[in-house]
């Protein structure tokens, strides 16, 4: 059989100094933190509200953690749960468990008691090691989940002592602040009993480069999430190539990268957790987002690189206005999982003297594919170019082995070292995602002639209406321009008459009178008739990602329970 190997046209517009393709892989991710302990053992690895961990302390830690795991059972090939925020025992427990060929699984510790049950009953891990605020929740899952060992991590250990003696003083702000971040767990292991051993012998089997790492679990919004199951290959693939599209950042020389994003996603797990520690960087680890302290620490330690959302740049950018804190320093700024306003874009750069950029991204992608180069030659309104060693097509959706016209929209296709090989235990999902071996993105796209890719919609959101197919982010961005909405998601609700029906939530200023239908006539100047919302209901807001996305499946339900019965 022939190969299908497609032109690159998009490595003409890389910025200076990247390479078209990668070096050949081999090793695993332990490998990374190992190699920054060696060259730099005395640079700060880690800095959590002002405490500081070096490279060496860094892999001591995780050597000891490692030693502990194995002793409580933990082996190859075995699921282990993290629930965890960004802390400094988050890192350690990431490259402990991968350090003994076992398999992580992140979650997000602010789930639901349903939503986390849903992802053990996919997985089935014995092993988790948990936030302490999170432990009594996962004690209570049913028996038949065989959650045999559980870990209790208390976040504040990892504090600074003078910050430790605060939350325990007795006044009430102290002891609020104290159970939001601790709680006592009968029955778990302490963290701080496994990690208080001696450390795993050198000679202990590493893991191969083929091996599974993580299970990434897709955000579902678009359906029930799945288990993306990542080799090492795929992760060391994306750190590789998230370096060599920033060659002015250089490995070992003072690179700061700020983890504002959750490092249990995979755009915050692949460049503030293994890219940064790739770099031998300082990583600034942010239990949750918050400007006055992203601002406390730019006046000491400006971020070199700097991972965010749109929402996290523009609430940075008036935070510092507002208390007149300088960003000067912020080197590169990437920006992914939404759109990138240009009119943020281009304050935020006055004010860093530096870039922000859009990336484009899957979970199943380990996550970056595109991002636009750091460079003059970005084009505002992309998701930029494939990464290096990146392949791209764009077919008919409807035939997913036909290229489409160049120019014209279909769906995003994908080949790459990052590429995940399929979803854990789901082999007919994983089947349905791939042609030829090329991956399915879901994405609807354009490509110009010098290889940028503008995101048009994803083909599970597109609404059928009469026969017609309504991109929903093409709608939102025209009720956005209406000058009392502020923001908006658009849905296709069940129709009699035509299969769909195009619906909008707004969101609109405050204290503004609204009339729907005077939105309507605005955005009936903008769109063709069969894509002007029939219906526009106002909401006090819009239910969001932990990293800031609408949640258009969510949108949908609620619209689809207050249209009930009429």
């Amino acid at each position: 059989m022939t190969v299908f190997d497609p032109p690159r046209p998009w490595t003409a517009s890389y910025a200076p100094g990247v390479p078209e393709d990668l070096a050949p892989l081999d090793g695993s991710l332990v490998d990374i933190v190992a190699a920054s302990a060696r060259d730099y053992p005395q640079a700060t690895a880690l800095q959590f509200f002002g405490a500081e961990t070096t490279y060496a302390e860094l892999q001591q830690a995780i050597d000891r953690a490692a030693a502990g795991l194995r002793d409580l059972g933990v082996g190859p090939g075995d699921p282990v749960a993290i629930v965890l925020p960004n802390c400094p025992q988050h890192i350690i427990a990431f490259y402990a468990v991968l350090r003994l060929g076992a398999v992580v699984v992140e979650h997000n510790p602010l789930y639901t008691p349903r939503e986390l049950r849903k992802q053990f009953e996919d997985h089935g891990a014995a092993h988790a090691i948990v936030w302490s605020k999170v432990a009594a929740t996962v004690q209570q899952f049913p028996a038949d989940l065989a959650v045999s060992t559980l870990i209790s991590v208390d976040v504040t250990r990892a504090m600074p002592l003078r910050m430790r003696a605060a939350l325990r003083l007795p006044v009430a702000k102290a002891r609020e602040a104290r159970a939001a971040l601790t709680a006592r767990v009968r029955g778990a292991i302490a963290w701080d009993d496994v990690v208080s051993g001696p450390p795993l012998p050198a000679s202990h089997p590493k893991p191969a480069t083929n091996d599974l790492a993580i299970i990434q679990y897709t955000s579902g919004t678009t359906g029930t999430p799945k288990g993306a199951a990542l080799t090492h290959r795929n992760l060391l693939a994306n750190a590789a190539q998230a370096q060599a599209w920033v060659p002015s950042i250089r490995r070992g020389e003072g690179c700061v990268v700020y983890a504002v994003l959750p490092m249990f996603h995979a755009y915050g797990l692949t460049l503030c957790l293994t890219f940064a520690m790739s770099m031998g960087a300082r990583l600034v680890l942010f239990p949750k987002f918050d400007p006055d302290l992203v601002l406390e620490i730019v006046k000491k330690h400006p971020a070199t690189f700097l991972p965010l959302v749109p929402p996290i740049a523009d609430r940075v950018l008036a935070a510092a206005r507002r208390n007149g804190v300088s960003l000067a320093g912020i080197e590169i700024a990437i920006s992914g999982a939404m759109a990138l306003p240009h009119e943020l874009v281009v304050p935020f750069e006055e004010a860093t003297g530096g870039y922000l950029v859009e990336g484009y991204g899957l979970s199943e992608c380990s996550p970056v594919l595109m991002a636009n180069p750091v460079a003059e030659n970005r084009v505002p309104g992309t998701v930029g170019l494939p990464l290096p060693g990146t392949e791209c097509r764009v077919v008919d959706p409807e035939n997913p082995t036909v290229d489409v016209p160049a120019g014209t929209a279909g769906e995003l296709i994908v080949r790459g070292p990052q590429v995940f090989s399929g979803y854990y235990g789901k082999p007919e999902e994983t089947e349905a995602v791939f042609v030829d071996g090329w991956f399915r993105t879901g994405d609807i796209v354009t490509i110009d002639e010098h290889g940028f890719v503008r995101i048009v919609d994803r083909i599970k959101e597109l609404i059928i209406t009469g026969g017609f197919n309504v991109a929903p982010t093409e709608v939102e961005n025209a009720l956005r321009q209406h000058p009392l909405v502020t923001d908006a998601a658009v849905v296709g609700l069940p129709s009699e008459h035509s299969g769909e029906e195009v619906v909008a939530a707004v969101v609109v200023a405050p204290d503004a009178e609204v009339d729907v239908e005077a939105i309507r006539d605005f955005a009936r100047g903008i769109l063709t008739p069969y894509k002007v919302p029939r219906r526009i209901f106002v909401v006090d807001d819009l239910p969001r990602s932990l990293i800031g996305k609408v949640l258009r499946r969510q949108v949908r339900e609620r619209l689809l329970a207050l249209t009930a019965g009429r």
